[in-house]
């Protein structure tokens, strides 16, 4: 969940809780969205709904290559005997072999379910967890650690280590305040820290962890209220800043890995992104706080030269149907781009398909709030 919307929402919960009935139109189905596709190294994926806060109404959809269509809340339908089905705010998934991690927010666990069947494994009990990341048989996974709750004084936070086969915590360690984003490289963990509920006094550093020892040997200044951190294939670590929503723009910057220090600092609003090869598709959510609007951009940056390749992504117009662009991936088989829309953050949201020239191929309805999509390999491979 965006923080400047967890900021919002500590003012306007009971007005959400008391919407009427027919403004939610999630709901379970299937749909056929396009004909069958023949994929060799992908067969589907999945997507992670987040849902209002307080709602109970995360869910995650599976979209199928292999007869085209797609299934909403395809995880209480295989797990009917769980009762509150998935919980409270679905912030990240991943796939890491046969099996699944989407971490639940609010309700504090990260959901293990079989990647091919949709069956609930396990639940592992981590505090105010969000985002996920894989390596050499672990999943490492981010953690507030303290309450839900904007407070100048809310603790460090921490990244725990999962071991995949006992799916037991191994080893935790401290970072910054309110770590989002990993990424690894070089048997390095780079954690993006932001301290959101310590605003207005953010936490401007990535920490960089040792993965053989599991801990911290630096913290690297890079900017305000830090979010989306990703590798490119060079090496490069790119880190994106949400700025603080009045005077400091939000931002992106390019760590060298080898230095761990910032490189350049690139001057891009970005809200999210995802790189494919050596292209990084973003797109900008950014608040401008003199018109208290979202000003939304996209564009396609060259991550070998830092150049802007385009200023779009979506080059048919469609994007002018997206009302608050929420999650960005690409097929890396197919190269399609995907692009999830929250709509109004209340009822359901919508998930777009678009061929890699950026034109539209495909949309449907998700659910409250789709934003985390995750690829479902091919078993043969």
């Amino acid at each position: 969940m965006k923080l400047r919307n967890l900021i919002l929402l500590f003012t306007s919960l009971i007005l959400l809780s008391s919407c009427r009935k027919d403004e939610v139109i999630y709901t379970s189905g299937n749909n056929q969205v396009t004909p069958p596709v023949d994929g060799k190294e992908y067969i589907g994926f999945y997507l992670l709904n987040e849902g209002n806060m307080g709602m109970n109404s995360a869910t995650i959809d599976y979209f199928n290559y292999e007869d085209g269509t797609y299934t909403t809340d395809v995880f209480s339908e295989r797990n009917p005997q769980i009762t509150k089905e998935l919980g409270d705010v679905g912030n990240d998934i991943l796939i890491y072999g046969n099996k699944a991690y989407a971490t639940i927010n609010v309700s504090n666990f990260v959901e293990v379910f079989n990647v091919y069947t949709g069956k609930h494994i396990a639940q592992i009990h981590v505090p105010n967890c969000r985002y996920l990341i894989p390596h050499n048989g672990k999943v490492y996974v981010s953690s507030y650690s303290g309450p839900v709750e904007i407070d100048p004084n809310a603790e460090k936070g921490f990244v725990a280590e999962i071991d995949t086969l006992s799916l037991k915590i191994n080893r935790t360690v401290t970072v910054g305040y309110q770590p989002e984003e990993m990424a690894v490289y070089n048997n390095k963990l780079y954690v993006a820290n932001s301290g959101g509920y310590r605003v207005p006094n953010y936490d401007t550093t990535v920490s960089v962890i040792d993965l053989k020892s599991f801990t911290e040997t630096k913290k690297i200044e890079v900017g305000i209220n830090l979010h989306r951190i990703k590798v490119a294939r060079n090496g490069d670590i790119y880190v994106s800043s949400r700025g603080d929503y009045t005077l400091a723009d939000p931002n992106l910057y390019v760590i060298d890995p080898i230095t761990d220090t910032v490189k350049r600092q690139l001057n891009l609003p970005i809200s999210n992104m995802a790189i494919d090869d050596n292209k990084l598709y973003y797109y900008a959510s950014s608040y401008k706080h003199n018109t208290g609007k979202d000003e939304i951009s996209y564009g396609i940056l060259n991550t070998d030269n830092y150049q802007i390749i385009a200023d779009k992504i979506i080059t048919d117009g469609t994007d002018k149907k997206i009302l608050i662009p929420y999650g960005i991936a690409i097929n890396p088989e197919t190269k399609e781009i995907f692009i999830t829309d929250a709509q109004d953050y209340v009822g359901s949201g919508y998930i777009y398909c678009f061929a890699p020239d950026g034109t539209y191929k495909w949309s449907t309805l998700a659910g409250n709030i789709p934003a985390h999509l995750a690829f479902v390999k091919n078993k043969i491979n």
